[in-house]
C-alpha cells in the first residue's frame, strides 16, 4: 500500500496527546489531518496558538527511570521515538532530578516539526461535535479544555452524566524581583548530577509565625467561584493551594511547603518551619514558577498573599494563577483496549480526556492511540503493550483496571508503580547485604522499572 493510497486519519486537538498521535502516525507513513481550534477560537488557559503548549507547569516531573514510574514512562516514550520527549530533552532546563522545559521553545519546536512533515496537514478550525461519519478513523485529543459543544456531543453519544472537574494554574514570577538575601538556590537533598540540577530551585523559608499568618491569609482571601460548576470535583493531584490549606493547618507543611532536605545558607543553624519552592520556567532563567501553588484566589488577593512569603515581598508576577475546568470520560466503561469508543469504533480518544493526569501521561496515550490507528490503517494487528510497562499499565487503568465504585469513582491518574503488576522485593542487595525498610522498596521499584523497559523493547521490536 503506497502512502498516497492511504486515507488520512483525523486528529482533533493539537495539545500533548494530539501532537504525539500525529507524529507517530506520520512517521509510520500514514497521512494525518490535525485539527486545532487555537488561532481561531481561544481558551481561558492557553496564551499562544502553538501546538503542545504547556499550561499548568513546565515540568515533566521525575526523569529517574530506575526508581520512579514517570521516569520509566519517559524512557519508554524515548524508546518509541516520541516527539514530546525528544523536544523535551532538546529544550530542557535545570531541575534537579526532574525534566523541566522552556515552555515556549518546546512548543515552537514541536509545531515546527509537525508543520514540516510532508504527511501532516494542520487545519485551524473548531470541531464542535463528534466527527462526521465519513471520517472513518479519528482520534479525539481535545484535552482538559474540551469545548462545551463537543463535550455535549460526547455525552450524548455515551449516555454519561458528566465530564468535568476543576484544575488550577500556578503563578510565575520574574527572577529579578526575588530577594536573594532571604531566598537561595538548592534542590531538595542536593539531588542531581550537575551543579545546575543541584541548584535548580529557589527556596523561600518561613518560621512558624510567618507560616501561620500565611495560612490565615490564604484561607480568608477572596476566591474565584464558578457556580455553574459547583458539583464538579477537584483532582487531588492538582489542588488549589487554598483548598489544601482548608484541609488542615499542617497540610501544606507536609505537601508543597515541606521543609525537609534543604539548608538555608543565610541561617544554617535555624531549621525553617516551611519552605516555598520556585522552579525555573524559561531557558533564560528570568521566570520562576511557584511549585505546587495552583490557586483560585482572585488576582488582587494573590499578589497580596504571596508577597507575605519571605523573599517575595516585592515579587513581580509574569502570570498570576487561575482556575479552569478539565474534562475526562468514564473510560473504563466507554473505551476498549485499543482506546476506541465501544459504541463507535471509528473514534479513538487520547490524553487527559480519557482520565490520565499529567503532560507525559497525556502524550503517552496520544502515542498509543496514534500507533493503534496507524496499524489499523496499514492493515496490521497491534496488541497493547504488556501491563508490566508504564504504557500498558496506563491503558489497563483507563480501560479496565479501575474498580467501579459508582458515580464519580473513576478519577484522573498519574502513572505510578501501583498500576504495575507487583514484584517481590529482593531480600539482599548485590553485595549480599540484607535489605530493610525503604531500601527494600527501592530495590523492588528497580526490578519493576527494569522489567518495564525490557518489555517495552520486546513489544516494540515485535510490532
Amino acid at each position: 500500500m503506497t502512502e498516497t493510497a492511504i486515507k488520512p486519519v483525523h486528529v482533533v486537538g493539537g495539545g500533548m496527546a494530539g501532537s504525539e498521535a500525529t507524529w507517530q502516525m506520520a512517521r509510520l507513513g500514514v497521512p494525518v489531518i490535525l485539527h486545532e481550534m487555537r488561532g481561531v477560537v481561544e481558551t481561558d488557559a492557553h496564551s499562544t496558538d502553538g501546538l503542545a503548549e504547556l499550561v499548568c507547569s513546565n515540568s515533566f516531573r521525575s526523569d529517574d527511570h530506575e526508581t520512579n514510574a514517570v521516569g520509566v514512562l519517559h524512557q519508554e516514550m524515548r524508546l518509541l521515538d516520541s516527539i514530546i520527549m525528544s523536544e523535551g530533552d532538546a529544550n530542557r532546563l535545570p531541575a534537579g532530578g526532574a525534566l523541566a522545559v522552556d515552555r515556549d521553545a518546546f512548543s515552537q519546536a514541536v509545531t515546527a516539526r509537525l508543520e514540516a512533515h510532508p504527511l501532516v496537514t494542520i487545519v485551524r478550525e473548531e470541531i464542535p461535535a463528534l466527527p462526521p461519519e465519513d471520517w472513518d478513523s479519528a482520534i479525539i485529543a481535545t484535552g482538559p479544555l474540551t469545548s462545551e459543544s463537543l463535550s455535549a456531543s460526547i455525552l450524548d453519544q455515551t449516555g454519561e452524566g458528566e465530564l468535568a472537574f476543576f484544575d488550577a494554574i500556578a503563578p510565575v514570577i520574574h527572577r529579578d524581583s526575588i530577594n536573594m538575601d532571604k531566598a537561595w538556590f538548592q534542590s531538595r537533598y542536593d539531588k542531581g548530577e550537575t551543579e545546575a540540577d543541584r541548584t535548580a530551585y529557589l527556596n523561600c523559608p518561613m518560621d512558624e509565625d510567618q507560616y501561620n499568618a500565611f495560612i490565615d491569609a490564604l484561607i480568608a482571601a477572596p476566591k474565584t467561584e464558578f457556580k455553574e460548576w459547583e458539583d464538579t470535583p477537584y483532582f487531588d493531584g492538582c489542588l488549589p493551594i487554598e483548598v489544601m490549606a482548608e484541609r488542615g493547618r499542617e497540610t501544606l507543611r507536609h505537601g508543597p511547603m515541606k521543609p525537609v532536605g534543604l539548608t538555608n545558607p543565610h541561617q544554617p543553624d535555624i531549621k525553617a518551619h516551611a519552605i516555598v519552592q520556585l522552579r525555573q520556567d524559561n531557558a533564560l532563567g528570568t521566570l520562576f514558577n511557584m511549585v505546587g501553588f495552583q490557586t483560585k484566589m482572585k488576582y488582587g488577593a494573590q499578589t497580596e498573599v504571596f508577597r507575605m512569603i519571605p523573599g517575595l515581598e516585592d515579587a513581580q508576577f509574569a502570570r498570576l494563577g487561575g482556575i479552569h475546568r478539565n474534562t475526562f470520560m468514564n473510560s473504563p466503561r466507554l473505551l476498549d483496549k485499543q482506546l476506541r469508543l465501544k459504541s463507535q469504533p471509528r473514534l479513538r480518544f487520547a490524553g487527559q480526556l480519557i482520565g490520565v493526569e499529567g503532560y507525559v501521561e497525556s502524550a503517552a496515550m496520544g502515542l498509543m492511540a496514534g500507533r493503534f490507528a496507524a496499524a489499523e490503517r496499514l492493515g496490521q494487528d497491534l496488541a497493547q503493550p504488556p501491563e508490566t510497562t508504564a504504557m500498558g499499565a496506563l491503558i489497563e487503568h483507563v480501560t479496565g483496571g479501575h474498580l467501579d465504585a459508582g458515580k464519580g469513582s473513576f478519577q484522573p491518574m498519574n502513572v505510578n508503580f501501583g498500576l504495575f503488576p507487583q514484584m517481590v522485593a529482593p531480600s539482599r542487595d548485590e553485595d549480599g547485604n540484607r535489605l530493610r525498610g525503604k531500601a527494600k522498596g527501592v530495590a523492588r521499584k528497580k526490578l519493576m522499572a527494569k522489567r518495564a523497559l525490557e518489555d517495552i523493547v520486546s513489544w516494540r521490536d515485535a510490532s
